[in-house]
């Protein structure tokens, strides 16, 4: 699946839900799945600046694309955490460069969204093209 797919299927699962309570919940629940990280990748190399919440993000670079783990302190911000995963784990260097992650503004996530939360959210989203740019240097 591309980016564009997996970010579409995304939009349909959140329009099953009316209600952003229900949303909200599948949100936490996105994020109660996904795997916890160990206590040592808890640390300031990989905590992203700019969010309210602690949050970790690590990439890895196997056969040419980019796989990251993730984690966060808050339960929300951990749904966020594992949406954005989804979407560009696995990926090139430059299918995430390439990228453009409307998934949020197209699940109507962004406006319901305090001001921090949206910020911390954009630092993921910045930090992971980050990632993408280093990595893209060190294969060539």
């Amino acid at each position: 699946m591309t980016i564009e797919q997996i970010q579409q299927e995304i939009n349909d699962e959140f329009s099953i839900y009316e209600d952003w309570m229900d949303k909200y919940s599948y949100l936490i629940e996105l994020g109660n799945d996904l795997p916890e990280l160990d206590a040592k990748d808890k640390n300031d190399q990989y905590v992203i600046k700019g969010c309210q919440s602690r949050v970790w993000l690590l990439p890895e670079m196997k056969d040419g694309k980019l796989y990251f783990r993730g984690e966060s302190d808050a339960v929300i911000v951990k749904g966020l955490v594992a949406l954005l995963l989804r979407v560009v784990s696995g990926r090139t260097p430059d299918e995430i460069l390439g990228s453009d992650l409307h998934f949020v503004d197209d699940i109507g996530l962004k406006q319901h969204l305090s001001p921090t939360r949206s910020n911390g959210l954009v630092a993921m989203i910045k930090q992971i093209k980050l990632y993408a740019v280093a990595y893209k240097k060190i294969s060539e």
